[in-house]
């Protein structure tokens, strides 16, 4: 059976799928908007999402990026009234697994959502990470903000991967000294604290805004 969390603004939509997998034995949560959506997604444990396109608060493709970019892997199904091609290929560009359009049968539903929940966790894998206007593509170890490149280090590049992986977590310095060195122990020298000093000159020249907050004491916090 599946935890399935059910994004649809339409009130009549919503409780006829999450009567149907119910009724099949699935667990369902409900959201309503963009803002619940995107919370229940970044906290709680899903085995599929089914998430409308065009929710109020947050839209669907917003809210698709920022849980890909947080590093939630949870199958997608997009489901939506667009239809066009060039609809289903910007979703699934943005990381839905699959799209439905609208009207649909609950048995086709169903059949794909059991189909995404086969797949090997393996296929999930994230090969761009998005935060706010910072792009990191791990297939072309290339990093980009606003458009522009940023050239890294190979130190400065695994270090960004790692707090963009773990975005809206405290990521410690011990964890990053285990990640991204390999270090078991503690060097006893301030070789995190040089390296995201690096990283965060490059990464802002010409921007306002730090992605990277310091938290005294704990560590490393990214949030673009």
């Amino acid at each position: 059976m599946l935890k399935v969390l059910v994004a649809e603004d339409d009130a009549e939509t919503r409780d006829y799928i999450e009567r149907g997998l119910r009724e099949l034995g699935h667990t369902v949560v409900g959201a309503a908007d963009g803002r619940d959506t995107l919370f229940f997604a970044t906290s709680e444990p899903f085995d599929a999402i089914i998430l409308d396109r065009m929710l109020p608060g947050l839209d669907g493709m917003t809210i698709l990026k920022s849980i890909r970019g947080a590093g939630v892997d949870t199958p997608v199904l997009m489901l939506t009234a667009l239809a066009r091609v060039e609809d289903r290929v910007e979703g699934l560009e943005a990381g839905a697994d699959d799209y439905l359009v609208k009207p649909f049968a609950f048995t086709e539903l169903t059949a794909r959502l059991n189909a995404l929940s086969r797949r090997p966790a393996a296929v999930m894998a994230e090969t761009t990470l998005r935060i706010g206007d910072i792009e990191l593509n791990r297939l072309k170890h290339e990093v980009r903000r606003g458009g522009q490149r940023v050239d890294l280090q190979p130190r400065e590049y695994a270090l960004l991967d790692e707090l963009m992986t773990n975005a809206g977590r405290v990521v410690t310095r011990t964890m990053l000294l285990e990640r991204v060195w390999d270090f078991h122990f503690d060097p006893k020298t301030n070789i995190v604290e040089t390296h995201v000093s690096r990283l965060r000159s490059k990464l802002n020249a010409g921007f306002d805004h730090d992605p990277i907050q310091t938290v005294r004491g704990s560590g490393y916090l990214f949030d673009a």
